[in-house]
C-alpha cells in the first residue's frame, strides 16, 4: 500500500512543488516521465534480479530507495536533484513493485492464488487513494514539503517493517552452470 501510496504523492504534489519552484510545464513533464522510465525499464531486470537474490531484502532496499528519493525531492531546489530523485524513485519502485507480486506468488497455493493476488492488488493499489487523501490532509494543514517528508517516512518505516517482520519466500539460487562444466572448488 506504501508503495503506491508514493505514486499518489508523485503524480499529485511533485508537479505543484516543481511549479512553485518555476519551473516550466516541459521540465516538470521530463521530471514526470524519469520516474516511470526508470521503474518500468528497472523492473526488468529487478523481477529476474529477485528470482536469484531473493525477495525480502530487495522489497526493504526499494523501499529504502524510495523513501531517500521522496526525502530528495523535499530537499531540492533544482532540475538536477530533482531528476536525481526521480530517477532513485524509479528504481526503488522497480526494485519493489514486481517482486512484491513475486512475493505473493511464492507462498499462495495454486488453488487460492488469484484471490491471494486479487487481495494483495486491493490493498496495493488501494494505496493511490490513500496516498492522495493522506497527502491532501497533510498539504492542506501543514504545507506541501510537510507532506512530501510524511510520506518519505512512512516509506522509510514501510521498509524498515519489511526488514524486521518479512520472512524470505525465496531463498537464493546457486548461479546455474553451463551445460558441460565442471563443478568448482
Amino acid at each position: 500500500m506504501v508503495n503506491n501510496l508514493n505514486d499518489g504523492v508523485a503524480w499529485g504534489l511533485f508537479p505543484i512543488l516543481f511549479a512553485r519552484h518555476g519551473l516550466t510545464v516541459g521540465r516538470i513533464g521530463v521530471l514526470a516521465a524519469l520516474y516511470p522510465a526508470v521503474w518500468g525499464a528497472g523492473q526488468l531486470v529487478t523481477g529476474a534480479l529477485s528470482d536469484r537474490l531473493g525477495r525480502k531484502w530487495l522489497i526493504a532496499a526499494g523501499m529504502g530507495v524510495q523513501a531517500a528519493a521522496i526525502a530528495l525531492t523535499a530537499a531540492g531546489t533544482t532540475f538536477a536533484a530533482w531528476a536525481v530523485a526521480a530517477v532513485l524513485l524509479g528504481a526503488g519502485t522497480a526494485m519493489v513493485y514486481p517482486t512484491l507480486l513475486a512475493a505473493i506468488g511464492d507462498v499462495a497455493h495454486p488453488a487460492w492464488r488469484a484471490r491471494s493476488v486479487g487481495v494483495y492488488r486491493l490493498w496495493r493499489d488501494g494505496g493511490f487513494a490513500g496516498g492522495a487523501l493522506l497527502a491532501g490532509l497533510v498539504a492542506d494543514a501543514f504545507g506541501i514539503l510537510a507532506a512530501i517528508w510524511v510520506v518519505a517516512a512512512l516509506t522509510a518505516a514501510s521498509g524498515l517493517v519489511v526488514a524486521v517482520r518479512m520472512y524470505e519466500t525465496r531463498p537464493a539460487r546457486p548461479p546455474r552452470r553451463l551445460a558441460g562444466t565442471a563443478p568448482r572448488g
